[in-house]
């Protein structure tokens, strides 16, 4: 049974070291909207670890929200906590993660982010099996979180199979 009354996914939160640099990439390079700032956030309780699971000292800083592509929500913190960790997880480690964001035309997305200075890393992929039709390819934020594009402009083999009964 699912969780009663879930409709949708509301927003993404991320931590990242220099929320000023974020805040450039997200508007410059992104083109994300900027809509507004909260914070800072201190308790001299335990409820940051029971709230937030993190340090009871740790401080949020300031968070921004973002509004990218007309739908997607980015809530984008910066901490600072006594056992803060500044390693980015793999895709391949417990907590990896990335973002992917849909593009009409790959190559000149890629394009722009080359030219943007962005690193991307390799060439986009075509993929198999129920994906064919869709090209992705990862690329790195200045703080190395990784988001992707994807384009699927015909739709993918999933798409385009019949349905049939079990």
């Amino acid at each position: 049974m699912p969780v009663p009354g879930l409709t949708r996914v509301d927003h993404v939160g991320f931590t990242v070291p220099d929320l000023e640099q974020a805040r450039q990439f997200l508007i410059d390079v992104l083109g994300c909207e900027y809509m507004y700032s909260l914070g800072p956030f201190v308790h001299d309780d335990d409820w940051m670890s029971q709230h937030l699971n993190v340090h009871p000292r740790a401080v949020m800083q300031q968070l921004h929200f973002f509004r990218c592509g007309g739908q997607a929500i980015f809530e984008v913190f910066q901490y600072a906590a006594p056992d803060q960790r500044q390693v980015l997880p793999r895709n391949s480690d417990y907590g990896g993660h990335h973002v992917a964001f849909y593009v009409d035309d790959m190559d000149a997305a890629v394009d722009y982010l080359r030219a943007k200075g962005v690193q991307v890393l390799g060439d986009p992929t075509a993929s198999s099996g129920p994906s064919e039709g869709q090209r992705w390819v990862y690329f790195l934020a200045p703080w190395g979180m990784q988001f992707e594009l994807v384009s699927y402009p015909g739709g993918k083999a999933f798409d385009r199979q019949e349905t049939g009964s079990a």
